[in-house]
């Protein structure tokens, strides 16, 4: 049985994410979706308050496991018997970006990454983005899923009521 990782931060999960969620658990028997408690990170979102969104938006992938981690991700794989990282690309940038940690990665445990290339429709969306644009009164309705657009949308009311 192949296990693969797919980390992020997902604050919040967007379409793109989901796009290549859907497809790496197409290519593995298992792929379980993991998201990091970075405490040098600012994040819109909490930890629990991920994991929750990713848990609504892979309800209907049986495949899928959404999971929490902490520390490095090669450890986490080893952990749970990941064979494989899954990371999307939107473009050159991020593959710049991500290289080098995949050549440590493999060097640090032998777990290999494996980059899926954005669907060219989701190119530029990112989680960055996608919170500048809401902060600002932006629709990003069709950027995230619904459920997710319901979370942003009441956190940014939050955040600007001073409540949040």
């Amino acid at each position: 049985m192949t296990r693969a990782v797919c980390p992020g931060s997902f604050d919040p999960v967007t379409n793109g994410h989901l796009d290549i969620i859907r497809r790496a658990a197409a290519i593995f028997d298992e792929l379980v979706v993991a998201t990091g408690a970075n405490p040098s990170k600012s994040r819109l979102f909490d930890p629990e308050a991920r994991l929750e969104m990713l848990r609504e938006v892979c309800v209907d992938l049986p495949n899928v496991t959404v999971m929490g981690f902490s520390g490095l991700i090669v450890d986490f794989c080893r952990e749970i018997g990941a064979q494989a990282i899954v990371k999307g690309l939107r473009g050159g940038n991020d593959y710049e970006y991500e290289l080098p940690m995949a050549q440590m990665n493999s060097h640090l445990t032998g777990v290999e990454t494996v980059f899926v290339p954005t669907n060219a429709s989701w190119g530029y969306v990112s989680s960055s983005l996608v919170k500048e644009v809401a902060s600002l009164g932006g629709d990003v309705s069709t950027l995230v899923p619904p459920a997710v657009h319901a979370r942003l949308t009441l956190r940014q009311a939050e955040r600007a009521s001073g409540t949040g």
